[in-house]
């Protein structure tokens, strides 16, 4: 995602990484890459020195904790891109592990500034080809239209896949959905397809029609 904005827009990039897995090289962007234990003692500490910067886009590598947690939000409130990783299967589960960091008693206002500023939601399984040598990803993507935003809010993120499911024609597509996809194009296995599928008896209802 970096390389394509580097490629066509004229903004200033802070990564903060652990460790360092790609060289970005400034092309139309500003990029600055930095590495846990060498330019930073956490990634909370260094989201609060990037935000001194300036940066239009903060990529942080993973959001582990609550204070790198409330520190994207606050940056992301704020007008900044903030880009980071969470290990979650799918959408939903991204959204409420999220929310899921906060205390209890916090959780109600984390829903309301999670529902403002969240933007997408991408979600990846790698399976092993039989085409080809390698590896491919399989792609949940959520995108915050006005509705999920409501979602997020009112505590309803169990709606979300049925959101996803009836989405398609703005850009949404379900796990389950792009495994089949994968599976109709002979890229993976009819077996890892349903082993690994959320709902193993829509993908084969979809395979076999």
């Amino acid at each position: 995602m970096i390389s394509a904005m580097n490629r066509r827009a004229r903004l200033h990039v802070i990564t903060l990484e652990d460790p360092i897995e790609y060289r970005l090289e400034s092309d139309t962007c500003l990029i600055e890459q930095r590495e846990l234990g060498q330019d930073m003692a956490s990634f909370s500490s260094g989201l609060k020195h990037a935000l001194r910067q300036d940066p239009d886009i903060i990529l942080v590598g993973e959001m582990r904790d609550l204070e790198t947690t409330a520190l994207a939000m606050s940056a992301a409130e704020t007008g900044h891109l903030v880009l980071s990783t969470l290990h979650t299967v799918n959408a939903s589960q991204t959204v409420e592990r999220i929310i899921d960091m906060y205390p209890a008693g916090q959780q109600n206002q984390i829903r309301a500034m999670l529902g403002n500023t969240l933007q997408a939601v991408v979600s990846q399984t790698l399976f092993r080809r039989i085409d080809q040598e390698g590896m491919i990803p399989a792609v949940e993507l959520l995108l915050c239209t006005p509705a999920v935003r409501n979602i997020i809010r009112e505590a309803r993120t169990f709606e979300i896949p049925n959101v996803i499911e009836t989405s398609r024609s703005v850009g949404m597509i379900s796990l389950d959905a792009s495994i089949t996809e994968l599976c109709r194009r002979g890229c993976i296995s009819h077996e890892d397809a349903l082993a690994r599928a959320v709902s193993p008896g829509y993908v084969s209802r979809q395979l076999a029609a």
